[in-house]
């Protein structure tokens, strides 16, 4: 007899199992992931032929298609690496979902919990070394966008007429706090402690409040109503503003605390330049890099004969030094007539402070970099105006205590390179006046103001934060400092 077939319904052996036969069930279909959009929506800008000659806006900003569109690239991670990269803690996951689903004043409302500038740090702040370096995207292509969409909100919230509702402000504590300076850290600490119910006012001895957002960032980078827009929206919030009044002079830092105000923020910047201390400095058309920004854009200088505060450039123009104020003199020198405008860091690149934006445009509207080299001498053309500098070449020797590699001089290097303007931009330090008023008022040896991790100063009921702290900085870090500080200066005042 021949060997049976198994049938479909027995077991392994050729048993009946009595099971009735099942077909194998369907796989289901698996629903296509969409693929991550890994390359960013380039923000149109003026063309450098074209920016070279005139002061506006160089990025022109997103239209709402392409905001949208870079917004839909954001994959709501779960670890919000970008949010732990600001130093203010802006829900930027948060506010980019309001954009993925068209809601742009939900956006601008997210955006306002954590900050009071946003169209100032949209357009200024290093997002590339802070939550754009932290963006998960920035693993295999581009990251997210972040200040360009927060701008975007910032100039749409503009275009709308501030349709923005302001944020639920505390009951009435009856403390008063005073602001001294209105730059980035303390229109932060002002706006923060406002909506927490404290009676802010602000301090300010300019004729306009802004602080460097003012005075040190040129138009082209950072529009000036831009500034007043933000100064305004923390005084929509109940703070009061007094111009044209210096801490130090018009009142003492004690007689502001004697019986008028609970608490004081210093916030009055770092405007005091520091030059090379090297032969030459004195002599005609060598400006630091604070009065040539202080004199083109808070004064107008570039609207000469509008305004009556005209600003001398020559032909061939030096700028000593790497960060963003450098970046912004020499940018602004092209703009003022130069023909030929220099950079001399003693540096390479890889080492420079200065955005790599800022450095890449610097680059497209011609700028000249000279790397490695250091001036030793400026030169008279006889008549007190300098002619020429003498300068002396450099290498990379070991790491100063900043972490990069110290700059030290090749003996016998020493060449001369005709020019006949200067600005030097080499960090400035802040106004001794607060300091020598305030015999209790600890500083450091480089005039700085010593805090705490809070922003407490050595004097009681005082906090400081900013450039007066930290000698220069970015905009977004004093903001930090000031969050921090207004913080421990709240719980102070309800203790």
């Amino acid at each position: 007899m021949s060997e049976s077939k198994k049938s479909p319904a027995s077991g392994g052996n050729g048993e009946d199992t009595g099971k009735t036969p099942q077909a194998k069930p369907e796989k289901k279909a698996k629903r296509a992931k969409p693929k991550i959009n890994l390359n960013r929506i380039e923000m149109p800008k003026q063309a450098p032929e074209v920016r070279r000659h005139n002061f506006d806006e160089v990025a022109t900003g997103y239209t709402y298609e392409m905001a949208m569109e870079e917004a839909r690239r954001c994959i709501q991670c779960k670890k919000r690496n970008c949010q732990e990269g600001c130093p203010v803690s802006i829900d930027i996951a948060g506010f980019i979902r309001h954009l993925q689903e068209n809601d742009i004043e939900g956006a601008s409302q997210v955006l306002k919990r954590k900050t009071s500038l946003p169209g100032i740090c949209g357009r200024v702040c290093p997002q590339e070394q802070q939550c754009e370096l932290a963006c998960t995207l920035n693993k295999k292509g581009a990251p997210i966008a972040i200040g360009r969409l927060e701008r975007y909100i910032a100039d749409w919230e503009l275009a709308e007429g501030g349709a923005t509702a302001l944020p639920e402000i505390a009951a009435p504590t009856g403390k008063k706090v005073a602001v001294v300076g209105t730059g980035p850290s303390g229109l932060t600490v002002a706006a923060d402690l406002a909506v927490w119910g404290h009676q802010v006012t602000m301090f300010e001895a300019l004729h306009i409040a802004g602080g460097v957002l003012m005075y040190g960032i040129p138009e082209f980078r950072l529009p000036k109503d831009v500034v007043q827009r933000e100064v305004a929206y923390v005084e929509s919030l109940g703070v009061k503003l007094h111009l044209d009044t210096v801490i130090g002079i018009n009142y003492s830092l004690d007689e502001l605390l004697n019986g008028v105000y609970d608490a004081v923020y210093l916030a009055t910047g770092a405007g005091l330049p520091i030059f090379l201390g090297v032969p030459g400095e004195n002599l005609n058309m060598v400006y630091s890099a604070n009065e040539l920004l202080t004199r083109t854009n808070l004064m107008k200088g570039y609207l000469h004969p509008r305004y009556a505060t005209p600003i001398k450039i020559g032909k061939r123009v030096a700028v000593i030094g790497g960060g963003n104020v450098a970046m912004d003199a020499a940018r602004c020198s092209v703009r003022l007539g130069a023909q030929e405008v220099n950079v001399i860091y003693r540096r390479t690149r890889a080492e420079m402070p200065a955005r790599l934006e800022e450095i890449e445009n610097a680059v497209e509207e011609g700028i000249h970099f000279h790397f490695l080299c250091a001036p030793i001498a400026f030169i008279s053309d006889g008549r007190s105006n300098v002619a020429a500098m003498e300068l002396i070449r450099m290498q990379l020797g070991e790491p100063d205590a900043s972490g990069r590699r110290r700059p030290v001089p090749i003996p016998g290097s020493e060449y001369t390179m005709e020019i006949d303007t200067v600005a030097v931009s080499l960090g400035t330090s802040p106004n001794p006046l607060i300091a020598s008023t305030t015999p209790d008022l600890e500083t450091s040896r480089w005039g700085t103001v010593v805090v705490d991790e809070l922003g407490k100063t050595s004097k009681a009921r005082v906090w400081a934060g900013g450039d007066i702290v930290s000698g220069g900085a970015t905009v977004i870090s004093a903001m930090g400092e000031g969050r921090l500080a207004a913080v421990a200066m709240h719980r102070y005042l309800t203790e």
